[in-house]
């Protein structure tokens, strides 16, 4: 299960920094932006986790893989569109970019969002599910979160189509299924349910309900 959690981690990371990356290139950032936002979208969520945890240093510092593989990502993703600045015009933009964020997104915040489940309750001694939920979720987002202020926007789940709603519903998948079925079922059960929900939501616009 270690290796599974961490090839998940490492996943995760890759798709969390392309999400990052590809913000600040979309901002006009120089190479030095590109990684700072890569690798703070990829280990943010997991660090304010570890904070709360109260694990020091925090494992992107104690365990450098993560934030060594966000900066490899953001920097072949810069290299890409600073060779193919054709990539940024709106119509190969739409069809392609736009949809590859996307899921890099959609990937990173599902895998993250168990990955902080099963950390927590390695950790945490006390079987909490509203505790392991919220780490849970809050591994899930706060990257993105994080990327999005640095960038100068409103944080994309205060915003866009339901995303911290389908971390939370994936996240309480992972909890029920994994006290019943077991830890990596209910990993992959919570992941499948984040993805779906988040998938959909684009796809079909769903939002929560707002004032017009």
């Amino acid at each position: 299960m270690d290796t599974f959690i961490f090839v998940l981690e490492i996943i995760g990371t890759v798709a969390f920094a392309s999400s990052g990356a590809m913000t600040a290139i979309e901002k006009k950032m120089d190479i030095f932006g590109v990684n700072v936002l890569g690798a703070t979208t990829a280990v943010g969520g997991g660090m304010m986790r570890d904070i709360i945890l109260g694990v020091t240093p925090p494992a992107a510092f104690s365990q450098p893989v993560y934030i060594l593989f966000s900066i490899l990502t953001s920097t072949l993703l810069f290299a890409i569109v600073y060779t193919n600045p054709e990539i940024l015009q709106s119509r190969i933009k739409s069809r392609y970019y736009d949809k590859i964020m996307l899921w890099c997104d959609t990937a990173g915040l599902g895998i993250f969002t168990v990955v902080g489940i099963q950390t927590a309750s390695r950790i945490v001694s006390q079987d909490n599910a509203f505790f392991f939920i919220f780490i849970g979720v809050l591994t899930g987002v706060g990257g993105g979160v994080l990327r999005d202020i640095m960038a100068g926007e409103t944080p994309y789940i205060l915003v866009r189509e339901i995303y911290a709603s389908a971390a939370i519903a994936g996240g309480i998948t992972c909890v029920v299924c994994g006290s019943s079925m077991g830890e990596a079922a209910g990993t992959v059960l919570g992941l499948t349910v984040t993805v779906v929900i988040r998938s959909l939501a684009a796809y079909f616009h769903w939002n929560l309900l707002r004032i017009r």
